[in-house]
């Protein structure tokens, strides 16, 4: 009964994407600004997962600004988040064909390099841990690491981050469970007693 409600979510959510769509390519921008309000925070986590936070902000905004115009193009209107994470993915990779190697994040970010706290930081941990494990997170594999920032800083459900992402649940449910083994098993290393969940979930 679970899995029939969370499909039937899923289609609603899909039916409800569709007219936003098709309203926003008619020029009503009201219906863009509702795909915004729905789909930013899945942006902002996709791009958080791969650029410097620093950035991060200004290129939500670009994410947007280059997908209003392309709406036209997109064939399913019930993908449009599959295909807008495409388009923020792209629009990570654009960022650093157009900046030094040095500012990527890579597998060797040091807790040195930690980012600004996560504007939704995990529950009962100080900024400092909340950082450390954002910064953690971000040498993960990719898949690993862009679901679990969706979990646990944009505060994205497994159910939700499926729906918007276009991935499978039972795919959004492997890497949640992975990933939050590998992140469990550094903070171990590292001392942390910061209270995560083994499934992403707030203790």
């Amino acid at each position: 009964m679970a899995y029939e409600s969370l499909d039937l979510s899923a289609s609603s959510a899909a039916e409800d994407d569709s007219a936003l769509v098709l309203a926003a390519c008619a020029g009503d921008r009201s219906a863009f600004g509702g795909l915004y309000q729905r789909y930013a925070r899945m942006v902002h986590g996709i791009l958080l997962a791969r650029v410097p936070s620093s950035d991060v902000d200004d290129l939500v905004q670009d994410v947007f600004l280059r997908a209003l115009p392309r709406l036209a193009s997109l064939r399913d209107t019930s993908r449009f988040g599959a295909w807008l994470s495409a388009i923020a993915r792209n629009m990570a990779n654009d960022y650093f064909r157009k900046n030094k190697p040095e500012s990527a994040v890579t597998d060797s970010l040091s807790e040195e390099d930690a980012p600004e706290p996560p504007a939704r930081p995990t529950q009962h941990v100080s900024d400092s841990e909340a950082a450390m494990i954002l910064a953690m997170v971000r040498t993960l594999p990719e898949t690993y690491r862009e679901t679990l920032i969706l979990r646990l800083v944009e505060g994205m459900t497994g159910p939700e981050i499926a729906a918007r992402t276009g991935l499978k649940p039972g795919s959004v449910r492997v890497n949640l469970h992975r990933g939050m083994q590998q992140l469990r098993e550094k903070l171990k290393q590292a001392g942390s007693r910061a209270p995560v969940a083994a499934d992403g979930e707030q203790p």
